[in-house]
């Protein structure tokens, strides 16, 4: 079959869209012809090989679309069926079999390896030479992609497919942070650093909780006025403000729970000083591999604080995504809010915007 994909040549260049021939069909796969797909911060670092996959490859890991063929083993979804797409997992390791996927043993393999577990790749060049694919299980940078059965998600008919795609990825992760690990009570003061797409979920997601002293950190304005309008009941620009000193000040001492989206070194050591005694922090922000960060431990021993490392929200999709579109449809996780569309030919423009901080969650729409 032909197909056209977004496709990463080289290094830290822009996508090129091409026409690719996509394989055979396994029978532990659903050939899902994408709708539209959200454009992730870890989409950028692969294609600029932070995390290496192999190139050229079709990156892609927040897809939406139809079912339009399963394979002979498939029994989770049928030809016709909504679907969100999101990480992929083993299903028979010990993280998988206790309720774990985001921690599977197989994940570095499954995710950024390129190719299927026998070495096969689902797209072709038109001289027949292999194009990394099931990147995070589905490669959805492509018109219609063969997707592996424990990336996919059925959802109701009902939902719109060119929305929830992110929900696949980096708004699970950053509502899961909060709903899933931290499980801040209501009442609760909790301090976000990062107001990306990330942040922004995790901040709705702590207005969902009840938390009623909501802090937005971050270096941009534009995007703590954002912050602002979707709930945070303060915002710091630590550029100008010293962050760790101003959390303290509006919660009395200390934050009862953080997230930092960033990965970067020194924020991560600001949300540690900047949680109060017996307070709950999660880093969510991916970081390159050997990224260190100066950690007051002799202090930090005393305020007996808990300090999580959290992939993917912690979440199974198959029941956290259904559950976020739920309360979405109720109202109560406007997630839509974040989300700027265009088109699959302008995705190069999604990642420069992403990258420059314009729009807060690129999908492009098939």
């Amino acid at each position: 079959m032909k197909i056209n994909a977004a496709v990463a040549l080289k290094k830290g260049e822009p996508l090129v869209l091409r026409e690719l021939s996509l394989d055979e069909l396994r029978s532990d796969e659903v050939q899902v012809r994408l709708v539209a797909t959200g454009v992730c911060h870890t989409d950028a670092i692969v294609r600029d090989q932070v995390y290496p996959t192999p190139l050229p490859a079709v990156l892609g890991h927040e897809g939406a679309g139809i079912v339009e063929a399963v394979g002979t083993s498939v029994t989770s979804v049928e030809v016709g069926d909504h679907v969100v797409l999101s990480f992929p997992s083993c299903g028979v390791c010990s993280s998988c079999l206790s309720g774990y996927p985001a921690y599977c043993l197989d994940l570095n393999a499954l995710a950024f390896g390129g190719a299927r577990t026998d070495g096969s790749t689902a797209f072709s060049d038109e001289d027949g030479s292999p194009v990394s694919s099931h990147f995070f299980g589905q490669s959805s940078f492509a018109s219609v992609s063969n997707v592996a059965e424990r990336s996919v998600v059925k959802i109701s008919k009902d939902v719109p497919l060119d929305i929830v795609g992110p929900l696949g990825c980096g708004i699970q992760t950053g509502a899961g942070a909060v709903l899933n690990v931290l499980e801040p009570e209501a009442g609760s003061s909790i301090v976000i650093f990062g107001t990306g797409a990330v942040g922004m979920s995790a901040l709705l997601a702590a207005v969902l909780a009840n938390s009623t002293t909501i802090i937005a950190v971050d270096i941009v304005d534009s995007r703590l006025e954002r912050a602002m309008q979707l709930g945070a009941t303060h915002t710091i620009n630590s550029k100008t403000e010293d962050a760790v000193e101003r959390v303290r000040e509006i919660t009395a001492g200390g934050a009862n729970y953080a997230v930092d989206t960033t990965g970067n070194a020194r924020v991560f050591a600001q949300m540690t000083k900047s949680l109060g005694t017996l307070g709950h922090g999660a880093l969510v922000g991916a970081a390159a591999p050997g990224t260190e960060s100066p950690v007051d431990i002799g202090s930090l021993l005393l305020t007996g604080i808990t300090i999580s490392m959290v992939i993917e929200g912690d979440s199974v999709p198959q029941t956290f995504i259904p559950k976020l579109i739920s309360l979405y449809q109720a109202g109560r996780f406007p997630f839509d809010k974040l989300v700027k569309k265009y088109d699959f030919a302008d995705i190069n423009t999604a990642f420069a915007d992403s990258e420059s901080g314009e729009t807060l969650k690129p999908v492009v729409v098939f």
